[in-house]
């Protein structure tokens, strides 16, 4: 019998649990109906200032199947995604937040493209986002088009977190063990066929998001920063910039000294000098940046490659 692990994320979420308890239950008994499996729903609570936790008690003693972490502080979804992934013993793994703003009703299809070996993973893409105000929109798109255009790791636009995975994608995720973590950019890095399902977007079933423009601005900077080195090259080019326009005026200088005599000399002296000398710092600045790019990128300690297969798998 396959065990599917459930792994749910929650903070403050004592509002949304219980609906979304009863909702996860009747999808499975509906799978297991019609499959061999076994379930374990593994909920995190990431510091919770609400009744969370106390909920997860209560549901963790009524129902063998379900297990919990609950954390000392606030540490993050990223933190709280791993943190459950790392608790899972299933032969496949489904994340989901218990808003359901990820529908589990989608779980028995994400199955059956695994299974059927279609694909190693199943992920819901947002194809609309509808209810969400329009300069976050606007904002959430060019984030992607910024992070596909510098990185060589491709996120695809509206790709949520919602994913149904194979155990051997799961580890290769877990072997990823950087603290400072950008899912989405993970997800897409280990590789693996992923199948991504079509949804509009979804409100929440209770509570408030806890998410706001400033969160969501600074975990774009944590998924640029995490999967892309260029702006850590950014200063080289600006120097290159710097000294060709520091050439440019010198030629300027030269022909004013000898054929224009304005009275701008010293004026465009200083500014040809100052042009080179910042032109100077920065290309330095930036080749000290790419050393410490190579460093950043090797304590970060990513697995070198990730086998999918080999001979043995067909035997």
């Amino acid at each position: 019998m396959e065990l599917i692990s459930v792994v749910v994320p929650c903070y403050n979420e004592e509002e949304s649990l219980p609906l979304f308890y009863d909702e996860i239950k009747r999808v499975s008994a509906e799978m297991k109906e019609k499959n061999e499996l076994s379930f374990e729903y593994i909920f995190v609570d990431d510091g919770s200032k609400d009744k969370t936790l106390s909920i997860l008690r209560e549901m963790a003693k009524e129902d063998n199947d379900v297990r919990y972490v609950s954390f000392s502080r606030n540490f993050g979804k990223e933190a709280a995604m791993y943190a459950g992934l790392e608790a899972t013993k299933g032969d496949y793994v489904v994340i989901l937040d218990a808003d359901l703003q990820h529908p589990p009703k989608l779980i028995p299809e994400m199955y059956s493209y695994v299974k059927s070996g279609e694909c190693d993973c199943a992920a819901t893409r947002r194809i609309s986002r509808k209810g969400e105000p329009k300069l976050l929109s606007f904002f959430s798109n060019q984030f992607y088009n910024v992070i596909n255009k510098i990185s060589q790791t491709y996120i695809v636009n509206g790709a949520q977190d919602f994913r149904f995975m194979k155990r051997q994608m799961v580890d290769a995720i877990l072997s990823m063990s950087e603290y400072n973590r950008f899912s989405k950019g993970i997800f897409s890095w280990v590789g693996f066929k992923t199948k991504f399902i079509e949804v509009e977007n979804t409100e929440r079933v209770a509570g408030t998001t806890k998410w706001n423009f400033f969160k969501l601005l600074r975990y774009s900077f944590e998924g640029i920063l995490a999967f892309s080195t260029a702006p850590i090259e950014f200063p080289v080019f600006a120097g290159i910039f710097s000294c060709f326009s520091a050439f440019v005026l010198l030629i300027i200088l030269l022909i004013d000294i000898f054929l224009w005599h304005t009275g701008w000399t010293q004026t465009l002296t200083l500014l040809t000098v100052l042009l080179f000398a910042a032109g100077v710092v920065l290309i330095s600045l930036g080749i000290m940046g790419q050393y410490i790019s190579k460093t950043y990128m090797e304590v970060k300690k990513r697995p070198i490659y990730i086998k999918a297969e080999d001979e043995t798998s067909q035997r």
